[in-house]
């Protein structure tokens, strides 16, 4: 009875490990991409609507208002910088 039961348990293998530590990788990376993509839609919409009345109304205001909209994409950036170094460090 005690054979059986030692039998069943699964002892992982160091490819098994590594697999799983470089998947582990590569979900903390997706989500450090997708959670700066979708905080900078959420900046970019109160952003965007304001930068567009703005110009609406006067039209010199186009400049300062693409570097507004701008900005919050930066962010992306450095999630793309923090993903490439989970993944290659």
């Amino acid at each position: 009875m005690a054979a059986e039961v030692v039998a069943a348990v699964d002892v992982m293998t160091v490819e098994q490990i590594a697999a799983s530590q470089m998947g582990m990788k590569a979900l903390g990376a997706g989500i450090a991409v997708g959670l700066t993509g979708i905080g900078s839609g959420v900046a970019e919409m109160g952003i965007g609507s304001a930068a567009v009345g703005a110009v609406a109304e006067n039209k010199d205001m186009f400049g300062l208002a693409l570097l507004f909209t701008v900005i919050p994409e930066t962010i992306v950036i450095f999630g793309l910088v923090v993903a490439l170094l989970l993944l290659f460090v």
